[in-house]
């Protein structure tokens, strides 16, 4: 799974990285798709602390989203 990179529950606030996949079935993978979160598209977290809701901010818009969900995200740091 490195060459995915990691869940995008293990980045930490302040961070800036790209979705890289999804690691879920095809509904989940079309509801993310439905928010934005497709890969190639760059998030930045606002909060991330343990447990409970991470928000995120992607293309100018903020979403909360459950731990569940951003364990199935994949994600790399942004390289600059």
């Amino acid at each position: 799974m490195a060459e995915w990179g990691m869940p995008l529950s293990m980045a930490g606030s302040g961070s800036e990285v790209v979705v890289t996949g999804v690691a879920g079935g095809w509904r989940l993978r079309g509801r993310l798709a439905d928010m934005g979160l497709v890969p190639g598209v760059r998030v930045r977290v606002l909060h991330g602390g343990p447990g409970g809701p991470m928000m995120i901010e992607l293309r100018g818009s903020r979403l909360g989203l459950g731990r569940g969900v951003t364990h199935r995200i994949l994600v790399k740091e942004e390289q600059r």
